[in-house]
């Protein structure tokens, strides 16, 4: 899973952005200062998104100066102020992107996914649990070497469960993060996608969690 670091001052949008964030599949480090984050400069994250103006005495400029001096990980400018001399500066400090404010997350989260691709598209991410082995890239799934045969569904459900295991999830919050905010219907289009998914992956140990939804351990 990709990892990201994500300095925002305003509680309210850094906490928005992170959960578009976490529904695209990237496990988000939220900071809400510079102090705060340039403590973690060297850690070995995929993507760090940087305000500008943070409400301290250390700005986006300060915490990508001392994120290079030990990295060339993938930067992202935002910026209430949209001046092309805050765009110029950030380039020549080596950030990859700007976006100003305000903006739509969906927009960052395409930004953010072009931008990883870039960086890392001779990467492959694999999983592996039990016999199977889960190439997240290419969307394939095989078991011992044999393709299996999963929709797109199936697939994205898979992937929610083996990036978070033993983590419990509502049937609800199954809807929203596989399904999408624009479904409309019964939440029991899960319990027959889990059931799918059993049948084609033996091996899953998905517990059901009576009420409320299921975990993967």
């Amino acid at each position: 899973m990709y990892k990201i670091c994500l300095v925002e001052d305003e509680q309210n949008l850094n906490n928005l952005i992170k959960s578009y964030l976490e529904r695209a599949g990237y496990e988000v480090y939220q900071y809400y200062s510079g102090e705060e984050a340039i403590k973690h400069a060297s850690d070995k994250v995929h993507l760090w998104i940087l305000d500008i103006m943070l409400g301290d005495n250390v700005s986006g400029y300060d915490i990508i100066k001392a994120i290079r001096e030990n990295s060339n990980v993938p930067v992202i400018f935002t910026s209430a102020r949209d001046q092309d001399l805050d765009k110029i500066i950030g380039l020549e400090l080596g950030s990859d992107d700007y976006v100003t404010k305000p903006y739509s997350p969906k927009e960052l989260v395409l930004r953010v996914n072009n931008l990883i691709k870039r960086a890392y598209s001779s990467e492959t991410e694999k999983i592996t649990y039990e016999d199977y082995e889960i190439d997240i890239d290419k969307r394939i799934v095989k078991e011992k070497n044999k393709e299996l045969s999963l929709t797109t569904l199936e697939f994205d459900l898979l992937i929610m469960f083996v990036q978070n295991k033993n983590k419990s999830f509502s049937r609800n919050h199954i809807l929203e993060t596989v399904w999408g905010d624009d479904y409309f219907g019964s939440d029991r289009v899960v319990d027959d996608l889990v059931r799918r998914l059993r049948k084609k992956m033996p091996k899953l140990r998905l517990k059901t969690i009576y009420g409320y939804g299921y975990r993967l351990s």
